[in-house]
Formats: structure tokens, C-alpha cells, sequence
């Protein structure tokens, strides 16, 4: 059974026991078939009177059902069988003798039934049939049956372990222990209790975020209690910026910068995250920051997760290090190695002091005189040993890292505990809210009489779906077709760009649409992140239904970056679901994407907000993210109280803390424990 397990996350013991039911169901002993009410699930006692087999000469012998007449002293009922073996159903089912039965009663066509109960069995085995039994999720290949048998025998070999919460936390939310919780979890008395949000379900949850929490908060605590170089900077450099940008700052960006510094003059390395909305300016104040650590005589390095946002960020940067005397370049995959060894060689000797690249930056033939600070953007797009090999390239180095996609409290706690946050809520002056309008797609040909009037004024469009080439699983608009079909109505203005493109071609492209070669850009989500295009004012959104709510959201930020009022268009395919409902009524009454983060995690649950799993966020066994918010909370409060007390986890307490943390996987973190 072991592959077929794997499909349901089970691979261990363990795993098998944190596959919690989903529901649970009573079964009624009725001590009459009288009392039965059809739809109910019922455990009786019943004769078994005659057997009515397939008729065998017939070719669909094999697809009728094999009947079974059962009666006691108040009716009768058959029970059904589809595609039976007839030597097991007469073994079971002795002409002449009393069995225990239990299954779904049923009323067919004016006739009592039950096909295929779940148990037949002799009277000893009535105790077993009646009650609340659990629900699990299953796949092909296994029953209810058999995965309870399962989890009943690996519950069997858990033993009591000592308590690792709090006692004055256990005795306020009146939690059992964690072996009376495991086991009730799995065996619940009453309905009731399958329900994620019952006490039992809610201690297992707090057990699971707790050594999240626990291990994010050690390993935290060992790159931040690292010894940093205190960098004080002069803002010489930075006012020379200040007094050439054509804007001023906003106070969400002139309270990132001052947190950032505060870090900066700290002993301790700096481990900070930048949150900002789309178009809120976190370029400018990573590019302050970044002035700041050269001003202190450290060289400074850019990863951005494409070449697109690389030269793009070197681009913007730029004028601003030439106003201040710095010097600035980008180092790309795709150079050659002759541009890539004078690279190298003014990176090594400190003449060079601000890099942006690529993954090209983490290459072994990379080397620094002084790096003394990391910018990453769009840092959940790069593996965790891509960071630390480009900050091992400088001594203490500080690292800053940005996403444009607002993380909800709950979720950056489980993927970051509390790591130190700057946030940036405001939008620079003069820019314009997007409107947005959700169209069914059968209107289509009013979209094209929008796109040629707002074309004639020399408006640039981006139109974007979801697919590179036909599906026939997927009925979705291709990126190809679309760009056919918009090359005809609008010929030599229209462009296309997507992931399998090289990215040569990619930039070319990009670029004859920023210089106004190209007004129409059909587009997969390559363009998601970043891409700055100023006088782009009109998307369209193809098949909108299909995307998550913050990825509509940072399409839509692709827009609305200049000062002329813009629109996006949400094409959807009738009817909608009320997710999809909801999520394009969200998009359209707001454009704050920290509130769209919070709408998007209580819509899709924990399961794939934000898309987790392409980006590394934390995959719960027991957690339902939108019933158990208020536990995160306290899972940090519980690892920072514990850890203040016992930062080696040597006491009782602590070493049931070190159970914890292998019992999750986490065991790794104990590495870092250092005192104090």
C-alpha cells in the first residue's frame, strides 16, 4: 500500500497519524428495521433468508446486481452487490443464520435496500458497528476500511510524551494531552469534534505552528545574533539622490528607511523583509538603503529573479547613482566572457560598487573586495542556498530583502516568525487608481472597439492569458491564437511574449514595447512582477475566473504607474463559480493589496494562497489557515517565552521542545542553539 499512501502525504507513521479525518458519521444501532429511516447510516441484526444471484447465460451477468434477502421480525430488505463474487457472498451470508449488518438504508423504487454494507459480521461484533466512526480522504486503491485499520495500528504505538506548551496556556483553552488529543482527534464521540475548529484539533494545530515557530524562531535568532558591521552612514550621497528625484518621499517610505538604518548601525546583522503594495516605491528606498552601505565604504549586490528586472532595475538606478557619484552595472547570464571577466575583475577590486544581476551573482567566479549589503527582490523566487551563497561572498552581511506581494499577518508568521518587517501602504503622489470592469467573454468585440479608439491616441495595452498553446483539457484562450487574431486587427503594433521564449527574444520585445515600436502586448504571466511600462493605461485580463486573487492583482499593477487614468478589464467566462464571483468583486471594490491578501487566504484556505508551494511558504499537516488564525499568535508568543526562559532547551520543558521539533521535521533548527 505504500505508493498508494504516499499519493495521500502519508511516507511515515507519523504522517499517517497527522492524516486527521475531515468528518464523522453515527452509526444507529436500530433494534428493528422498522425504525430505519432511509439516508440513515444503521448497524442491525437480520436473518439471511435467500440469495438471488446473477443470472449467469445473461452477457451483463457481471454488471447486475447479486441480491441477498435479509429480514427480521418487522421487514425485509435486500442487500445489493454490483459485480460480486458469488463463493464470498455465500460464504458471509449463510441461508438460515443471524449476521450483523451495518450500511447506508436506503429506499428504491418503493423497495428496502443496502448496497454493499460496510460490515457484515457475526454478533460479536456488534460493539464495533455502532457510534461515531471518522471520515478520512481517500484515493484509488484504499477504504475507509483499510485506512482505519491503519491509523488504529500505528495510534497503537504512540506513547505519551512529556508536555512541551505551557501549563498556564493548556489550562486557558482547556486542552488534553497531546496523546488524549492525537487519539480523540482520530476517534471523536461526537460529530462534532472532526470539525478542525474543535479543542482537540485546535491543540494539534497549536503543536504543529509552535515547532514551526520554535525552529523559524532559533534559526531567526542565530542569523540576526551574528556579529554585523555596524555601518554609519553620512547621507551625504543619499541627499545628492534626494535633491534630483522629481518626488518627494512618502512617510511610509521615509519610516522603511529609517528602520532600515536602525539595523544598519546595529551590531547585530540586518535580516529585514520590505513589504510593499504594487507601484508603493520600494525601488527607491532599497536604492537609499543601498547608498547608504557605500557611503560606508561596503559594495552592494542586486538579485532579481529575471534578466528582464535586472536590467530594468539597473536602468531606473542608474541616473540616480550617477547624480551621487556611484558606480553601477549589471551582470547578466547571457554576457560574454569578456564583458563578464572585466566585470569580475572591478567587483574584485572595490572599483565597482553596486552590481545588479541575476542568479549569474551566486556563480564561484564572483568575487567582492567588500560586500557589505544584499538587496533580494522578489526573494520567495530564490532558493535559500542561492541567498546564503551570495551573502558568504562578504563578511556579517546585511540582507534586505522586497516583495510585492503583501503577505497576510497569519501567513508571514508561519513562513517567517518574526522577522523584522518595514511595510509601505502609501502610494507616490500623482499616481492614478485603476479602474476595473469584469466583462463577460461573449462581449469580447466591444473590447476590441475600446483597444482601437484608446491605440489611436498612442495608448499602450497589455492583454494577457493564461495558456502558450491550445489545451483541450483546459477550454482556454491561447496566448498564440489571441496574438493571431490581434496581428489581423492590428497589424505592426502587436507583440508576444511568453515563458518559452529565449531571453533575448523576451527583452526585444519588451523593449520595442516600452519605445512605442509595440502598442499591444499579448502576454503570459511573465509580466506578473516588476516590469515597469509608464504609459501602458488599458489591461485585459483573459479568462480572469482562472487566477488566484493576488495574481490578478499584481497583473494588475502593471498599469496605472504614470499619471494618465487606466483601466483593467477582467474577461470571464460565464457561468462563475462564487469563488471566482468573489474574487473579481474583491478586485473590483479595492486596489489595496494587503486587504486582496487577506480576501485571497480566506478564499482559497491555506491550500495554495499566494501560491505557496511555488514559493517555498510552509505546507501544514494540521493547520486550516482561516480557522486557526488566533493560534499563530500565540505559537510565536509561546516559542519566544519558551526561549527566553531556556535558549539551549536544556530544561525538562526543553527537552520536550527537542521532541516537538523532530516530531515536525524540524530537528534541524537545533543546530543553531546557541545560549543567550
Amino acid at each position: 500500500m505504500a505508493r498508494t499512501l504516499e499519493r495521500l502525504r502519508c511516507k511515515t507513521i507519523l504522517s499517517l497519524l497527522w492524516h486527521l479525518p475531515y468528518s464523522a458519521q453515527k452509526r444507529h444501532f436500530v433494534s428493528s428495521l422498522n425504525q430505519a429511516i432511509p439516508g440513515e447510516l444503521i448497524t442491525f441484526q437480520a436473518e439471511i433468508l435467500q440469495h438471488f444471484p446473477a443470472i449467469e447465460r445473461f452477457k451483463t451477468a457481471s454488471r447486475r446486481p447479486y441480491r441477498v434477502a435479509v429480514g427480521d421480525h418487522s421487514r425485509f430488505l435486500d442487500l445489493v452487490f454490483f459485480n460480486a463474487i458469488p463463493s464470498y457472498i455465500e460464504k458471509n451470508l449463510p441461508v438460515g443464520e443471524t449476521r450483523v449488518i451495518s450500511g447506508k438504508f436506503e429506499n428504491y423504487q418503493g423497495k428496502f435496500q443496502m448496497t454493499h454494507p460496510d460490515h457484515i459480521g457475526s454478533l460479536e461484533t456488534l460493539k464495533d458497528w455502532q457510534g461515531v466512526e471518522p471520515i478520512y480522504a481517500l484515493t484509488q486503491g484504499i477504504s475507509q476500511k483499510q485506512l482505519r485499520k491503519m491509523i488504529l495500528l500505528a495510534l497503537e504505538k504512540v506513547q505519551p510524551l512529556p508536555e512541551w506548551i505551557s501549563a498556564e496556556t493548556l489550562q486557558i483553552h482547556h486542552w488534553r494531552s497531546w496523546h488524549e488529543a492525537l487519539r480523540q482527534a482520530h476517534f471523536p464521540s461526537h460529530e462534532s469534534e472532526s470539525l478542525s475548529s474543535h479543542g482537540d484539533r485546535k491543540r494539534l494545530a497549536f503543536d504543529e505552528l509552535f515547532a514551526n515557530q520554535l525552529a523559524l524562531t532559533i534559526v531567526r535568532r542565530a542569523q540576526t545574533y551574528q556579529n554585523g558591521q555596524q555601518t554609519f552612514p553620512t547621507h551625504v550621497l543619499q541627499q545628492k539622490i534626494l535633491d534630483t528625484l522629481p518626488f518627494k518621499l512618502t512617510c511610509d517610505q521615509l519610516n522603511a528607511l529609517e528602520e532600515i538604518e536602525q539595523d544598519m548601525k546595529s551590531p547585530h546583522r540586518m535580516v529585514r523583509l520590505l513589504q510593499g503594495d504594487v507601484g508603493s516605491g520600494k525601488t527607491i528606498v532599497a536604492f537609499l538603503s543601498m547608498v547608504k552601505a557605500v557611503e560606508a565604504g561596503f559594495q552592494v549586490a542586486l538579485l532579481a529573479p529575471t534578466e528582464i528586472l535586472a536590467k530594468q532595475h539597473a536602468q531606473t538606478m542608474m541616473s540616480w547613482a550617477e547624480a551621487a557619484g556611484i558606480t553601477l552595472d549589471v551582470l547578466l547570464g547571457k554576457d560574454s566572457v569578456k564583458i563578464k571577466k572585466e566585470k569580475y575583475e572591478r567587483l574584485k577590486s572595490g572599483s565597482l560598487q553596486i552590481i545588479v544581476g541575476t542568479h549569474a551573482l551566486v556563480q564561484e567566479a564572483v568575487s567582492f573586495h567588500n560586500l557589505g549589503f544584499i538587496v533580494v527582490d522578489e526573494q520567495h523566487r530564490f532558493g535559500v542556498e542561492q541567498r546564503l551563497k551570495l551573502a558568504e561572498k562578504g563578511q556579517h552581511v546585511d540582507v534586505l530583502s522586497m516583495t510585492a506581494t503583501p503577505i497576510p499577518r497569519t501567513l508571514m508568521l508561519a513562513t517567517y516568525g518574526d522577522l523584522a518587517c518595514s511595510y509601505l501602504h502609501e502610494k507616490p503622489a500623482g499616481r492614478q487608481e485603476v479602474q476595473t470592469k469584469a466583462i463577460p467573454l461573449n462581449r469580447v468585440e466591444e473590447i476590441f472597439q475600446g483597444i482601437t479608439r484608446v491605440v489611436q491616441k498612442g495608448a499602450k495595452v497589455y492583454w494577457i492569458c493564461p495558456l502558450v498553446e491550445e489545451s483541450e483539457v483546459l477550454d482556454l484562450a491561447a496566448a498564440e491564437d489571441r496574438f493571431h487574431l490581434l496581428e489581423k486587427k492590428f497589424p505592426g503594433i502587436t507583440g508576444l511574449v511568453h515563458g518559452r521564449l529565449k531571453s533575448q527574444e523576451k527583452d526585444k520585445i519588451m523593449e520595442q514595447f516600452k519605445e512605442r515600436d509595440l502598442q499591444i502586448l499579448v502576454a503570459t504571466t511573465v509580466v506578473e512582477v516588476g516590469v515597469h511600462v509608464e504609459d501602458a493605461t488599458i489591461m485585459v485580463i483573459e479568462h480572469a475566473e482562472r487566477f488566484g486573487l493576488s495574481q490578478l492583482h499584481q497583473l494588475r499593477g502593471r498599469i496605472g504607474r504614470g499619471s494618465q487614468s487606466s483601466s483593467c478589464v477582467l474577461l470571464y467566462q460565464t457561468p462563475l463559480n462564487e469563488i471566482a464571483k468573489a474574487r473579481i468583486n474583491v478586485l473590483r471594490s479595492t486596489t489595496d493589496g494587503f486587504k486582496i491578501a487577506e480576501e485571497d487566504l480566506r478564499l482559497r484556505g491555506g491550500g495554495d494562497a499566494l501560491g505557496l508551494r511555488q514559493s517555498g511558504m510552509p505546507n501544514f499537516y494540521l493547520v486550516d489557515f482561516t480557522i486557526h488564525k488566533d493560534l499563530f499568535l500565540l505559537a510565536q508568543q509561546e516559542s519566544d517565552a519558551l526561549l527566553a526562559q531556556d535558549p539551549m532547551l536544556a530544561s525538562p520543558r526543553g527537552q520536550a521542545a527537542r521532541l516537538l521539533l523532530a516530531l515536525f521535521g524540524k530537528e534541524s533548527a537545533m543546530r543553531f542553539l546557541q545560549a543567550g
